[in-house]
């Protein structure tokens, strides 16, 4: 996808503006993956969009991928996780909303380094993962 270009330099964009691109990103980017692999009308397609967006399942994702990421990345993540303390969700552990914060950033980070290579890296893993997930909640049914 073709976005415009941040002209500023993101060593001194706050890092709430990285939370913010990267919630609409991650968010268009689950969008988009379930439109592709789901058939369906948009109500079931934004349920299943909610599930995977929603702070806790945001939490877990990065619990996985804190292995895999770079020490700039961790920086980047760290910084998000633990700007705006006092900033609480009304359905969410605040543990989870934290550490979901930190996820958004660093989408958010690598998304304006326009580094999709490592975007879509990182988002395969996170959908990858769901999607066992998921199945083996049906299963479980």
């Amino acid at each position: 996808m073709n976005l415009p270009a941040i002209d500023r330099d993101l060593r001194e964009m706050p890092i709430s503006v990285m939370a913010y691109i990267g919630d609409a990103v991650y968010e268009l980017y689950v969008r988009l993956h379930n439109c592709n692999q789901y058939q369906g009308k948009s109500g079931a397609l934004h349920r299943r969009s909610v599930s995977i967006v929603k702070a806790h399942a945001q939490a877990n994702a990065i619990r996985r991928l804190l292995p895999c990421l770079s020490d700039d990345e961790l920086t980047v993540y760290k910084r998000g996780r633990n700007s705006q303390p006092a900033s609480r969700s009304k359905h969410a552990d605040p543990v989870d909303y934290q550490m979901a914060t930190g996820l958004e950033a660093l989408i958010g980070y690598i998304s304006l380094k326009k580094d999709d290579r490592r975007l879509d890296e990182l988002m395969a893993m996170i959908l990858e993962e769901n999607a066992d997930e998921q199945q083996q909640e049906q299963q479980q049914d």
